[in-house]
């Protein structure tokens, strides 16, 4: 162990061959000793090469099995909650948002029903420090169409403080932000959508001479011979005005 002694800050070099090597892009590095008991560190890769990365000291730790409540299933995708001013306006914090959010968000789904809704992360930056909690979300009977909503607790739960950060470049981070032209979807000529996902198509016709279509053969529909002999009357003076 000591041999192969892990410092992050120091040498990047073995967390980006474990990267490359995983093809991994996100990692969590524990350690503890007496300069920095309880450390954490997460961060980011941006091809292969440490993009973000922040250390986190955790000053209290309750697991999943001290709290005694029903847990979510494995796999379940949470709800992200972010509260304190901290979270917008510090720059360090701003980008552990960023990070927290590519740790937890789950796969891309199209659609969400309302009883998968039950899991919820809620982290709250206050004096110096950032809550951890992890919520069980209860859809309770509240005699309309709208279920009333309760939160319980069911771990795990970290009070952490910010420590160390080594974050990329505006420049850098612009880079990364860039979606590859191979993943872009194509655009797609004459095609639109709404603000609720209805498709339009627009269609390219020459003009067409209406008097000429094809209707439907209805008795009712059919001239009287009154009709025919103005038609016919009004076709001949026609001829007379050309000649």
């Amino acid at each position: 162990m000591w041999k192969n002694i892990t410092r992050p800050f120091e040498d990047q070099t073995s967390l980006e061959f474990f990267s490359k090597k995983s093809d991994c892009s996100l990692f969590v590095f524990g350690s503890h000793n007496k300069k920095r008991p309880n450390n954490l560190v997460i961060g980011r890769m941006y091809d292969f090469h440490v993009l973000d990365m922040i250390e986190l000291g955790i000053e209290k730790f309750v697991s999943l099995k001290d709290i005694k409540n029903s847990k979510c299933p494995e796999g379940t995708k949470p709800m992200l909650i972010f509260a304190g001013d901290d979270f917008d306006v510090t720059e360090d914090y701003r980008r552990l948002k960023n990070l927290l959010i590519d740790f937890f968000r789950g796969p891309t789904v199209s659609n969400i029903r309302l009883a998968g809704l039950e899991y919820v992360l809620h982290f709250t930056a206050l004096n110096g420090k950032i809550y951890f909690r992890s919520y069980k979300l209860l859809l309770k009977k509240s005699g309309c169409k709208t279920p009333r909503i309760e939160l319980e607790e069911m771990g795990p739960s970290l009070d952490l403080v910010l420590r160390r950060t080594h974050l990329a470049s505006d420049d850098l981070y612009r880079l990364s932000m860039k979606m590859p032209k191979a993943l872009k979807p194509k655009k797609k000529k004459n095609v639109s959508h709404d603000t609720f996902g209805t498709t339009y198509g627009r269609i390219h016709m020459q003009k067409q001479d209406l008097s000429k279509l094809q209707t439907r053969k209805m008795k009712g529909l059919k001239k009287r011979p009154a009709e025919r002999i103005t038609e016919d009357q009004e076709k001949k003076s026609k001829r007379i005005k050309k000649n």
